[in-house]
């Protein structure tokens, strides 16, 4: 067993795309890889194959390799649902709520957590790719650290810090990060690479050669701006979409303080036929074909925040005039006459009234559910798949007209006119069949047949033919030795 950290010089540095593209290059050459975020903070997640949660771009990691996603690959994970508080994921299970000066005094039991998955994990792969999360060199987060460079000292592995150049400053970025790691940190710290970049390599070429001589750190290599790759965000709302055809499906989505998993729109966005908006705070609500209410890791929260935004009375509007809404998750909770949260599951403990669409209330209960499910479209053949994640029970005459049958249970519903659509699933875009029929019941007529799931492949593959061209593939299994050297 070895193992290979990936660090960023700052958020969205590209450390997640690297480590996907590091792990379809090792899978592809034969190795049993596997990734590993020893702490990750995102609101983006799914489920395991043993029942747990991790953030979605380690899923996403799981797939280049080439096995299934696994608790123990991002044993800590942080759901922020205020700006100072989180729900605390341990090893793929909800360990409680904190603020952040209580995580801080918490890591101490979250690295034995991490150890115990890295181990785990360990005596299942040759390779473990791991990916650090936003900087080592953030002065003030630096004892106790278990996301970089703490992770790093504690099993001894070797480091590669990522710069992003589209933003500027990379080079700055690097000999500074660099500058503020302590001397056996710079010394496992093995090279650079250097993520997004546009135009002539020959006008870098001086800048590396500078940097390599200032630092006494090789540059593994320069990877090229990727325009049009569509992969699941960690953090930011994506912005890739596919040219469209003339005739499309308007579908507006506000973006929610707390969204959670908008990676159930990345399907949407590839739709030829879908012209998909996030709308902000304080942005004007424009007309269009469907509003979709995502998921949210506070419900009532997110809620409150969409009232004020004028939500309310632009979906009345909207359904006045013919339009369809769709609500996800947290999305489909608002839809309903109620949403009550007793213990404080999702921030303030109380009652609040949904948005009263759908003759439905749910309750937030302890026990998270947390599982995948296939089915197919209720009263159809239509084949569904996706996965769920929330504490919200919901109850109600509207769950009489469901929208998907799981097999084992219902799911969802459907307003008697048949404009209000809800549903607990993620993901429901990610299926070509579900797709399509479902943007069919948006409105869209003769909807386009996209196989999202073969597009996430073809981008992987994309991005690891990029760095076969364009990384020292070779230095980095030397860093891998003995068993690069193996091979």
């Amino acid at each position: 067993m070895t193992t290979l950290m990936i660090q960023g010089t700052t958020s969205d540095a590209g450390k997640s795309t690297v480590v996907a593209g590091l792990c379809r290059v090792l899978q592809r050459r034969g190795f049993s890889v596997a990734p590993f975020k020893p702490q990750n903070m995102a609101l983006n997640s799914a489920v395991t194959i043993d029942g747990g949660e991790i953030g979605r771009s380690t899923a996403l990691q799981a797939q280049a390799a080439g096995v299934m996603p696994h608790s123990d690959m991002n044993p800590v994970l942080l759901k922020p649902e205020t700006d100072r508080g989180a729900q605390v994921i341990l090893r793929g299970k909800v360990h409680g709520h904190m603020d952040a000066l209580d995580y801080h005094a918490f890591k101490r039991t979250a690295q034995e957590s991490v150890m115990a998955a890295w181990q785990a994990l360990s005596q299942r792969h040759e390779v473990i790719i791991a990916e650090g999360a936003g900087s080592p060199a953030e002065i003030n987060l630096r004892k106790g650290d278990i996301a970089n460079m703490g992770f790093a000292e504690a099993v001894d592995c070797p480091v590669l810090l990522v710069g992003d150049i589209d933003r500027g400053g990379v080079f700055a970025q690097l000999v500074g990060t660099l500058a503020l790691l302590s001397d056996s940190e710079q010394a496992r710290t093995k090279g650079f690479i250097i993520n997004r970049f546009r135009g002539d390599i020959g006008l870098l070429e001086p800048g590396l050669e500078w940097l390599t001589a200032r630092t006494r750190k090789p540059v593994l290599g320069t990877l090229p701006y990727l325009p049009g790759l569509l992969l699941d965000a960690e953090d930011s709302i994506g912005t890739v979409q596919a040219e469209k055809q003339r005739d499309t499906l308007n579908v507006i989505v506000p973006a929610l303080p707390r969204i959670s998993n908008h990676t159930d729109f990345d399907a949407l966005r590839l739709h030829p036929q879908v012209s998909l908006s996030f709308i902000g705070p304080d942005q004007p609500i424009p007309a269009a074909d469907v509003i979709i209410l995502p998921g949210s890791k506070s419900t009532a929260s997110d809620l409150a925040w969409l009232k004020r935004q004028g939500w309310e009375a632009a979906i009345a509007r909207h359904l006045r005039y013919g339009g369809k809404v769709l609500g996800i998750c947290g999305g489909f909770q608002m839809l309903g006459e109620w949403v009550d949260d007793p213990e404080g599951l999702e921030g303030a403990a109380g009652r609040v009234a949904g948005l009263g669409w759908l003759a439905l209330s749910t309750r937030m209960a302890p026990a998270k559910q947390l599982r995948n499910v296939h089915g197919v479209l209720a009263g159809s053949q239509v084949p569904v798949s996706g996965y769920e994640i929330h504490h919200g029970v919901s109850e109600g005459k509207a769950l009489e007209r469901p929208l998907f049958d799981l097999g084992g249970h219902f799911d969802g519903a459907i307003s008697e006119d048949g404009q209000v659509l809800g549903t607990y699933l993620h993901g429901l875009f990610d299926h070509p069949d579900a797709c399509q029929a479902l943007l069919e019941r948006l409105g869209l007529a003769s909807a386009s047949r996209i196989d999202y799931t073969a597009h996430r492949e073809q981008a992987l593959e994309r991005l690891a033919d990029t760095l076969e061209a364009h990384l020292d593939i070779e230095a980095i299994l030397a860093l891998l030795a003995p068993v690069g050297g193996a091979r």
